[in-house]
């Protein structure tokens, strides 16, 4: 599977973004999915994750209750909704596919779009 993410930008402190994780191929409701972030010098966070039905939500403890992802396994995409964003939560932000098995764990994941600069000025 090939991802693609886009959404991402320059926005105030408080404000919104929605990120896309747009998928190639007819198999997208077999990948579990995940959204990570990583900013310079940092390692790769885990922020938000979905099982391959929806059914199962997971969140990063630093972005819980701000962030919400969602799949639409009819269009092959996934998304994460960020609200009450802050200056911390500027970095790339990457969406990762794995088929076999769910982890918050990055080396998990087989599969990576490109990534999306976030930046939040305050």
């Amino acid at each position: 599977v090939q991802l693609q993410a886009s959404g991402g930008g320059l926005v105030q402190a408080g404000g919104s973004l929605r990120l896309s994780c747009a998928a190639s191929g007819r198999t997208f409701s077999s990948y579990h999915m995940a959204w990570f972030r990583q900013a310079p010098g940092n390692d790769r966070e885990f922020v938000a994750g979905i099982t391959k039905s929806g059914a199962n939500t997971y969140y990063g403890a630093s972005v819980k209750g701000r962030f919400t992802i969602s799949r639409d396994n009819t269009q092959n995409t996934a998304s994460l909704q960020m609200n009450s964003l802050k200056p911390e939560d500027t970095a790339v932000y990457l969406c990762a596919a794995e088929r076999w098995s769910w982890s918050y764990l990055p080396s998990n994941y087989s599969y990576w779009g490109q990534g999306t600069l976030v930046t939040v000025s305050s």
